[in-house]
């Protein structure tokens, strides 16, 4: 009894030491990588997010897009974010707003305000921080920075952090 269980334990461990690791189906091969230099590039950021606390995300936006394209930045906010921009709302929003201003006092980012939508959602531009800028109207604005050469960019609120535990959960660690 004990020379068959023995030699059952080591054909199935012979089995599963032949047996090919389990792969990922890859019929396209292998991604390439093409980590090049990038000319210095002036940028136009266009902000308008449902929920003001999206904000949180520009900040990560700015810095990664500066560290490669060293030039200037310009954001133009026009939507439901401005409210965040509000002294009246330094308390709520203060950490995000602190570091934009820090992206604004340290690093030459320039915060510019459509005065249409400021208007609509019921502010002035003495509500606003002193980081801001308010100009007439934000398209406009967005139009006016691609044509002196700006590079438009429009950053969605989505955080690409974790979505692939959202496929496979599995790897999740």
């Amino acid at each position: 009894m004990k020379t068959r269980h023995l030699l059952a334990t080591l054909i199935l461990a012979a089995c599963a030491a032949a047996a090919p690791a389990a792969q990922p189906l890859a019929p396209y091969g292998t991604a390439k990588v093409d980590m090049h230099a990038m000319n210095v590039t002036d940028v136009v950021f266009d902000v308008n997010y449902a929920d003001p606390q999206d904000l949180r995300f520009l900040y990560g936006f700015i810095k990664n897009t500066t560290k490669e394209t060293r030039g200037k930045v310009v954001v133009v906010t026009h939507g439901p974010e401005l409210r965040a921009f509000a002294k009246e709302n330094y308390e709520k929003y203060q950490g995000i707003i602190d570091q934009l201003a820090e992206l604004a006092q340290n690093e030459g980012v320039e915060f510019k305000m459509c005065n249409n939508a400021m208007k609509a959602a019921g502010f002035a531009a003495e509500d606003m921080h002193g980081f801001i800028t308010v100009i007439p109207a934000g398209f406009a604005e967005l139009a006016y920075w691609q044509s002196r050469g700006f590079q438009y960019m429009n950053p969605a609120p989505n955080s690409p952090r974790d979505v692939r535990y959202l496929e496979h959960p599995e790897l999740k660690k």
